[in-house]
Parts: C-alpha cells; sequence; structure tokens
C-alpha cells in the first residue's frame, strides 16, 4: 500500500494535494503526518523526502516527492487521475502546471490556514491579479467541459491542485466571480475536503512561523481550532 507523509493539515496546502485526489479516486494509502516545527524541518523530512519537504509517497521501494511528481506517478498506475478526453487532458495538465509554479503572491499573502478566519486589510493589484487569473482559469474550464468539477464531470488531479485555493477562499474571504465561488463552494462540501478541515481543526500543533504569515494578513476573526490548553 501507498504511503503519503504530509504535514499538518491546518498548513499544508501541498500535502492537500495528492491526499484528496488520492481520497476522491478511491485509492488506498496510509497517511503518516510529521508535523512542521519552528525553524528547519530539513531533518526531520529528509527521513522520507529527499528534499526534505512535504508530501512524498512511498510504494515499496520507490520514494516519489513534489505534489506534481506523485500525480504523474498514481497517473500510470490508476484511472482517472487525469480527463479522459485530449483537449480537457491538455487543459487540465496546463492549468495544474500553472498553479503549481505560479500564483506566488497568493501564496506568500494568504498562507494556508484552515482554522481561522481573517479579514484581508489591503489588497496588492499583484494579490488581487493572482485572484483575478485564478477566477479567470475556474471559469474557463467549468465552461468549457461543462462542469462541475474543472476538466468535466468527474474531480481530476487538477481540481486536486486547485482544493487548497478553496480552503484559501474561505479563510481570506477572497471575493470571487459567482460561478468560481460555488465551484470553490462545490470543493470544500466534498466528504474528503470535510474530513481534511475536520482533522486541520482537530490539531494540537501550532507552528509561529505559520501562525504569523496568515495573521499578517489581516485581522483575526475567528480561530476554529482546539483550543490548547495552557499549563499552569
Amino acid at each position: 500500500m501507498y504511503q503519503l507523509y504530509i504535514a499538518n493539515k491546518n498548513y499544508s496546502s501541498w500535502s492537500l494535494r495528492p491526499w484528496v485526489l488520492l481520497r476522491e479516486l478511491g485509492i488506498g494509502f496510509k497517511e503518516q503526518i510529521v508535523p512542521f516545527s519552528e525553524g528547519s524541518n530539513w531533518d526531520a523530512f529528509r527521513g522520507f523526502s529527499p528534499t526534505g519537504k512535504v508530501p512524498a509517497l512511498t510504494d515499496g521501494d520507490i520514494t516519489v516527492w513534489d505534489s506534481l511528481g506523485i500525480v504523474e506517478y498514481l497517473a500510470e498506475r490508476h484511472d482517472g487521475v487525469w480527463p479522459g478526453n485530449p483537449q480537457a487532458r491538455a487543459w487540465a495538465r496546463c492549468a495544474a502546471a500553472e498553479m503549481h509554479s505560479g500564483f506566488g503572491v497568493l501564496r506568500e499573502r494568504c498562507t494556508m490556514n484552515c482554522g481561522i478566519r481573517v479579514q484581508l486589510e489591503e489588497m496588492p493589484a499583484a494579490l488581487k491579479q493572482d485572484i483575478d487569473r485564478i477566477d479567470e482559469l475556474w471559469q474557463q474550464g467549468l465552461e468549457r467541459f461543462g462542469g462541475p468539477f474543472l476538466a468535466g464531470a468527474r474531480f481530476t488531479a487538477v481540481d486536486a491542485f486547485f482544493a487548497p485555493v478553496a480552503f484559501r477562499a474561505q479563510t481570506y474571504g477572497l471575493k470571487l466571480s459567482t460561478a468560481a465561488q460555488e465551484y470553490a463552494t462545490r470543493l470544500l462540501n466534498l466528504a474528503s475536503m470535510q474530513q481534511w478541515h475536520a482533522d486541520a481543526l482537530a490539531e494540537s500543533w501550532r507552528e509561529p512561523g505559520h501562525e504569523a504569515e496568515a495573521k499578517a494578513a489581516g485581522i483575526l476573526l475567528q480561530d476554529l481550532r482546539t483550543t490548547i490548553a495552557v499549563k499552569k
């Protein structure tokens, strides 16, 4: 059975992508959580990942790292990872690759933190450009391939790559078009995404760097996570 190494569900957008894909496609795997620690995670993560980063997938004596590498490895072994239609498949691969390599301002300004709600204090032009481009991509996929998912009737890898954006939209109240907002809500309502969110809220880990990044984006409105008991 596959083993998927991930970090905290509250923070790790990269971990979410292969995790939600495996769950939505019904592919069996064993989850291995190694939480982020303050400072460098190099030593802890190097035990399972040559890059010292998450996620990483092991399949017997084979180790596959990087979310895109994992998705392509799975696509060689399982049906349904990418759309069957050639046009939809080409579009889905391009959109997933764009998400994988781009949208740096969104990643930096709106880091994934599933358990809190933040009101953005400002909307820099570069951040709006990232959000608008994602909105454009989502509308394009839904209109071109008929929905309800980005490349057609079924959840595929391209939806997995944008799943963390749905959590970001929820956390920061990102303004989206009606079609894009409905798609984000559709992702958030998936049983797998609901499970990820519930697990994230139940985590007791808090990593100061990730916490500071999210709160620097604006005004903290709500923290839905498990309360950490303070030792007296």
